[in-house]
């Protein structure tokens, strides 16, 4: 028992731990749903190649990261484990970029936290990576974070001039088809001032990020559950983007983390022999295995009644046809046997 607090305050301040997320393991886990190790359990850099070039990138399906750069800062400000080209080749699609202004400097935070990068390394990861799979796309929300200037539009250019080309952005608000997306870095942005690509706000959201406490993960797993509902049967024109993830100030994203990726594998799993849009789905410590779960929810065409008809229609009359030419054919050279 510890000195001059009573067995009672003991048990009292074990439980406060565990409620508000304070004993989370500290040791590296690399589970199906959950990996926050260095490196991911195994690749899947081109997996968008199979697409069909005339599909919406607003009916594919893939997997994000939220924050996607925040390495560093402690369990409080820690989202991801994982390089930016290491989430880039397991197979992650959206990333979740967020960007201090200081006089035209653009560097990355998580709230206050520094994340030992600028914008200019986030474009350069990017773009190497599409130069060496120009099958893929990635979108990219960007948005000012632990500044409020609102206006980083020009240093946003700026950045784009210096550490990638203008051509490698897709300059439209449309939603292209994946032929037209194939090696373009759609940016989703979530800032003012002229369009760079397509509005955030555009896109259907459920971003409840805010988790008080452990007990409150049952309702953060409801909003997640009713938006991957709502997909299948949402404006295929329209992307979807489902946020699993969460933080509080009692409960820190890996804990969240932990749980809620444990029920998103557990619902991805029940469906996976349905033909379903999900969306994206973007992800706090995703695992290698989740991530090749979402990837496998991709639209296949479905042959309707009518065409099956038609094919079995168009079978028979072939039949009918070599049947007739048959019979004429024996009436003008018959066959002895």
């Amino acid at each position: 028992m510890m000195r001059g607090i009573g067995h009672g305050s003991v048990k009292m301040l074990m439980e406060l731990m565990v409620l508000v997320g304070v004993t989370g393991l500290s040791y590296a886990i690399q589970r199906p749903d959950y990996d926050d190790t260095p490196e991911p359990e195994f690749l899947n850099p081109s997996w968008m190649a199979s697409i069909p070039d005339d599909q919406l990138l607003s009916e594919v399906t893939m997997p994000g990261t939220h924050n996607t750069m925040a390495l560093y800062g402690g369990f409080y400000a820690e989202c991801q484990s994982w390089s930016l080209a290491s989430q880039l080749r397991a197979g992650v699609r959206f990333l979740d970029i967020r960007v201090r202004h200081s006089k035209g400097n653009l560097t990355i935070h998580h709230g206050v936290s520094y994340q030992w990068a600028h914008f200019g390394h986030v474009l350069e990861g990017v773009s190497d990576f599409l130069r060496e799979y120009p099958s893929e796309t990635v979108l990219m929300r960007l948005k000012e974070e632990f500044s409020e200037t609102y206006d980083i539009y020009s240093a946003v250019v700026d950045y784009i001039h210096h550490h990638a080309q203008w051509d490698l952005l897709w300059h439209s608000r449309l939603v292209p088809t994946m032929a037209e997306a194939r090696g373009k870095l759609i940016v989703l942005q979530d800032f003012t001032g002229p369009d760079l690509g397509m509005r955030y706000a555009s896109l259907d959201i459920a971003d409840d990020w805010k988790v008080p406490t452990i007990l409150h993960l049952n309702k953060k797993w409801q909003s997640v559950y009713e938006h991957l509902e709502a997909a299948p049967t949402g404006n295929k024109a329209q992307i979807f983007l489902t946020f699993s993830s969460g933080a509080g100030l009692f409960v820190y994203p890996r804990i969240i983390a932990q749980r809620i990726n444990t029920q998103l594998y557990n619902y991805l799993r029940a469906k996976t022999d349905l033909n379903q849009r999900l969306g994206i789905i973007c992800m706090d410590f995703p695992g290698a295995p989740m991530i090749q779960m979402i990837i496998d929810f991709q639209l296949k065409k479905e042959i309707n009644r009518g065409q099956v008809l038609n094919r079995a229609l168009s079978k028979a009359s072939l039949k009918y046809t070599i049947s007739l030419l048959r019979k004429k054919m024996s009436k003008y050279f018959p066959i002895y046997g």
